[in-house]
């Protein structure tokens, strides 16, 4: 079994400034968008604003391949009959949270989920940072949800990426699909930025896990946010070489998870890792801890 760190398929391991040391939304991007989304071309991925509210938003996080109880969690709410008004994912969050918002059935997102190739992701990278890229991502995508854009989702979205020079965070919801989630996937300092209008962006997870205060400030009401990280507290002899890593991400997640109105937080166990038999458990383990907090869930739903 891998490592948590392993680069997998399921992880390619009001908008103002927040109050995160060295992290913030990219408010270009929000500020003249009515205008300019009127004579850019509809398929680059960019932030347009919305005036709108969504009384439930689902925030989908980072995690690796721990990413896979995501998937877990969609089959079991989708059986609970709550559907969100809103999802924004990060990174892993990301990719399983649009296939969602596109209105993939669960049983073809879980198949993928399972069946999926690691190697057809991944390209040599020629030119620019980096060996490697994940641009077959954006093919996958793509191909699912045949070819919809952002802002044409069922179910309103936003791929949270990270603009690598500057460090701000975009909240993709408008253009190419694939690209997007491409973005948001990017794993820093392992697969190629992604270059999109002249900036470079790779995934936020190093700044932003769960981003919960990025959804409040897309209009969300209300948040279940489902952290996918390793329960650090319940780690196993051996592995106190990753402690300071684990703990670092705990803060990082705790900033946001206090403002959700319910978090989900599956126990994956420790170590992660790409077989079949890991993808099918950790997808269990994150449907059948979905369904142990049904009635906190139905509540959720009903809150006015």
């Amino acid at each position: 079994m891998q490592r948590r760190h392993a680069i997998t398929v399921m992880g390619l391991a009001g908008l103002t400034t927040w109050g995160v040391p060295g992290c913030s939304v990219d408010t270009r991007n929000a500020g003249d968008q009515a205008g300019a989304a009127a004579v850019a071309d509809a398929d680059t991925p960019r932030q347009v604003a919305v005036a709108k509210t969504y009384p439930l938003a689902l925030v989908l996080s980072s995690g690796g391949p721990r990413g896979f109880v995501h998937v877990g969690v969609l089959k079991a709410l989708v059986e609970l009959g709550l559907k969100p008004d809103l999802v924004v994912g990060s990174s892993v969050g990301a990719l399983v949270g649009c296939l969602f918002a596109a209105g993939v059935d669960m049983a073809q997102l879980e198949a993928l989920a399972l069946d999926a190739s690691l190697y057809s992701l991944f390209r040599l990278n020629l030119t620019g940072e980096g060996w490697i890229n994940a641009a077959g991502l954006a093919d996958l995508v793509n191909r699912t949800i045949d070819s919809k854009r952002l802002q044409q989702l069922p179910t309103p979205f936003a791929a949270v990426a990270m603009e690598q020079a500057t460090e701000r965070l975009i909240a993709f919801n408008w253009g190419n699909s694939g690209l997007a989630v491409h973005a948001a996937c990017a794993v820093e300092g392992r697969l190629a930025p992604v270059h999109i209008g002249g900036t470079h962006y790779v995934d936020a997870d190093r700044l932003n896990p769960l981003p919960v205060r990025l959804a409040q400030s897309l209009g969300a009401q209300r948040v279940l946010a489902i952290d996918a990280s390793a329960h650090e507290d319940l780690a196993p002899a051996g592995t106190e070489s990753y402690r300071a890593s684990d703990l670092r991400r705990r803060e990082l997640t705790r900033i946001d998870a206090e403002l959700a109105q319910l978090v989900l937080h599956p126990d994956t166990g420790y170590y992660a890792g790409m077989s079949h038999e890991y993808r099918a458990r950790v997808i269990q383990v994150g449907y059948d801890t979905t369904l142990q907090q049904a009635p906190a869930l139905r509540a959720l739903q009903l809150t006015p």
